[in-house]
């Protein structure tokens, strides 16, 4: 196979280029990082403000944004250039960061998260799309899987600096620190980052872009509908579907239609792209959407306390950074994806299908023996799929790729969490009546278990062991799902870079 040549990257001095990504991965840890932070800090707010009914809110109203904005801000950047897209959404989400740390109620908190979110979104695309510009892809490889372990810290770390920062400066200092980190960002990349006009005359599609806002933003929250109005099958939830429907249908009939479609359909005949959209929604459902389940798992089924589990996080954390780190190496060496993909969706495959075996009385290390397993599998490819897509998109729409495998594994673990739930609610809805001392399983905390006598404690261990056999099962579909996709891909080499003449290169920079 011949192997293909790329485009010099946009700064050639590794040194700056070097400091070019630490502001990226401050951006990014500043983005990612919002919504674990306030996880812990709510109960504190909702004290200050009260309107408990609104609680899942300050949550859900940012992850609404950041979906619905995801692909239109991958679109802006092929357009504009996307330094100047990118330093825009820094300073959204700068200012909506500065408005929740001033909230005077909930409805000021609420509308201030999603003008972060509108933000927040723009950053997660456009770094991935500055990195495509600042790296040739086999040099690519290995740095994004630094973006991965950026990711993965902001998860683990974000709950945890929530609760000490609210106890310590209260609750506002959470969104305040973002302040001056987004403005040290903003300077850092005005004066470094060049900027590279696109050669072609610039034309939103504005139709497209509110469609696919409205559908992307009825995906996530028809998929949380079980938290946010009651049941998955209210009212409003199938109103939010219905429209959602009708909003995608709406949408590609305008983009088959546009000049500049802020998705462009034609990225979904190549193959490559659409496998690897399939298979970064499967890889966002079984590692992102299963962390929270992970949690419930080890404290009802083998009585560990919050802080004992946590600390079974430390095993799929590590083996998400040994995955990826090994995996980012050897791809940049090689330039080969696909075999990581695969072994990726293997060994998580393999790890869920042993978790339908586990029973009341597993020794805990197997568990979080398993747990690594499945970690290392999550990190293998953790940037196959981004990476991937901008190989595969023409120069042009490496912006739209972006944004839309983005949102993909964005979506993928939102409707993953609302079938796990349903799962484990269905399951454990008979059960509760029959347990002595226990009138609603789903409510008991982990103080409330350990007051429990003995042969009451061991009903619940068992009935949620039992219930989460058919999740372990799902989440095994979903990913022997992925490895399908996987296994059809194209073995593509990544292109090796070309040095260009130093006029061509200002002249490109310009």
């Amino acid at each position: 196979m011949d192997t293909q040549i790329a485009a010099a990257p946009l700064v050639t001095d590794h040194r700056r280029r070097f400091i070019l990504f630490l502001f990226l991965m401050a951006a990014m840890f500043m983005a990612t990082l919002d919504n674990q932070i306030v996880a812990t800090a709510l109960p504190t707010i909702v004290g200050e403000f009260g309107h408990l009914e609104r609680f899942s809110w300050v949550g859900s109203a940012y992850l609404l944004a950041v979906s619905a904005v995801m692909p239109l801000y991958g679109k802006l950047g092929d357009l504009f250039g996307r330094k100047y897209v990118m330093m825009a959404a820094i300073m959204i989400f700068t200012v909506g960061s500065a408005v929740c740390g001033l909230a005077v109620s909930m409805n000021t908190l609420i509308a201030a998260r999603v003008l972060q979110g509108l933000g927040g979104g723009g950053i997660m695309v456009s770094i991935f799309a500055v990195n495509a510009d600042l790296f040739e892809p086999r040099e690519r490889a290995r740095y994004q899987s630094y973006s991965s372990l950026v990711l993965m810290a902001s998860g683990a770390i974000g709950p945890v600096l929530g609760g000490a920062m609210s106890d310590l400066f209260g609750w506002r200092s959470i969104f305040l620190v973002n302040v001056p980190i987004g403005f040290v960002v903003l300077v850092g990349l005005a004066l470094m980052l060049p900027y590279r006009k696109p050669n072609r005359r610039p034309k939103v599609d504005y139709a497209g872009a509110l469609l696919l806002a409205l559908t992307t933003a009825s995906i996530v929250l028809a998929a949380d509908g079980s938290q946010v109005f009651g049941s998955l099958v209210a009212p409003q939830s199938l109103a939010i579907m219905a429209l959602g429907v009708a909003a995608a249908i709406g949408w590609i009939f305008v983009e088959r239609r546009a000049a500049e479609p802020i998705v462009p359909l034609s990225l979904f005949r190549n193959s490559t792209f659409s496998l690897l959209l399939i298979m970064s929604i499967m890889s966002g459902a079984i590692g992102i959407g299963m962390v929270n389940y992970f949690a419930l798992f080890l404290q009802t089924t083998t009585g560990l306390s919050p802080s004992a589990a946590g600390a079974f996080f430390i095993l799929l954390t590590g083996g998400i950074v040994c995955g990826s780190l090994s995996a980012g190496r050897i791809i940049s060496i090689t330039g080969r994806y696909k075999p990581f993909a695969i072994a990726s969706l293997t060994c998580s495959a393999i790890a869920f299908a042993l978790l339908t075996q586990v029973h009341v009385g597993t020794p805990v290390m197997v568990i979080g023996a398993v747990m690594a397993l499945h970690g290392f599998g999550v990190g293998l490819a953790q940037q196959v799929p981004v990476i991937g897509v901008q190989n595969a998109a023409p120069a042009r729409d490496v912006g739209a790729a972006t944004g839309s495998v983005t949102l993909s594994r964005m979506g993928g673990a939102s409707i993953a969490i609302s079938i796990y739930g349903a799962i484990i609610g269905s399951q454990l809805g008979k059960t509760g009546l029959s347990i002595p001392g226990v009138t609603d399983i789903e409510q008991l905390t982990p103080r409330m278990l350990a007051a429990l006598p003995e042969q009451a404690r061991q009903a619940v261990a068992d009935a949620y062991a039992s219930a989460f056999t058919p999740l372990f099962m799902a989440s095994c579909a979903i990913a022997l799902i992925g490895l399908c996709a996987a296994l059809m891909l194209k073995p593509t080499q990544l292109p090796r870079v070309v040095e260009v003449r130093p006029a061509a290169r200002a002249e490109a920079a310009e």
